[in-house]
């Protein structure tokens, strides 16, 4: 697969996108107009991979909308060299954001089949994040602990062992809620005993599920 001048106008065109629907940091803005979003997709679904919207990439997950992308990672403050832990590797393609802008990834999948996906096309990329096959909802605490945490599925509630897994002065950006839709949710650890929770707008995501699944 390539990418094409066509491709990175196409790019540059949903970054202004983006930008007209309120994402403002530019280190945001140029990791993913760094990352060649048709890579990651389908080839039914190619010439719609710069439209701002989700689409399926099998196993009944989604690639997220990039304008979800964006903002959860601008929630987040990404800076180089952080430890993130990715909750939900899915088609990879948050997982090189993060790593465009300089974060250390330790990303999680629990579909072995999008495990094995993602791995693969991340690695012919030039990406090369730790990755796991495992529960996300138990994250990986013999890496923690992390200065982020990103959660791309719906959970009923923040997991408490993510939290334990989040280092003092950490951010953790989760969508919370039900099926039928979510908040996206904002943890600040500011001491081991005290979380500072905010809300930031309605989102769909796809569940956050227990277990693994081959």
């Amino acid at each position: 697969m390539q990418d094409t001048y066509r491709h990175k106008g196409l790019r540059r065109n949903l970054v202004d996108e983006l930008k007209l629907k309120g994402i403002s940091d530019q280190k945001v803005l140029d990791a993913i107009y760094a990352v060649p979003r048709h890579f990651f997709m389908d080839s039914g679904f190619i010439n719609f991979a710069y439209k701002d919207s989700a689409f399926p990439i099998g196993a009944g997950q989604t690639i997220s909308q990039p304008y979800t992308v964006a903002f959860q990672t601008q929630l987040l403050t990404i800076q180089p060299l952080e430890k993130v832990l990715e909750i939900g590797t899915g088609s990879g393609y948050q997982t090189a954001v993060l790593m465009e802008m300089g974060a250390k990834v330790y990303t999680i999948e629990r579909q072995k089949e999008l495990y094995i996906k993602a791995k693969a096309q991340l690695e012919a990329m030039g990406y090369h994040p730790h990755f796991f096959y495992g529960d996300g909802y138990l994250g990986m605490p013999s890496y923690g602990p992390y200065s982020k945490i990103i959660i791309t599925a719906g959970a009923p509630e923040i997991p408490a062992m993510l939290i334990e897994q989040l280092q003092i002065g950490g951010k953790l950006i989760s969508p919370v809620g039900d099926k039928l839709g979510q908040v996206m949710t904002l943890a600040e650890k500011v001491s081991e005993t005290e979380t500072i929770i905010t809300q930031h707008g309605n989102f769909i995501f796809v569940p956050l599920l227990k277990g693994t699944k081959q």
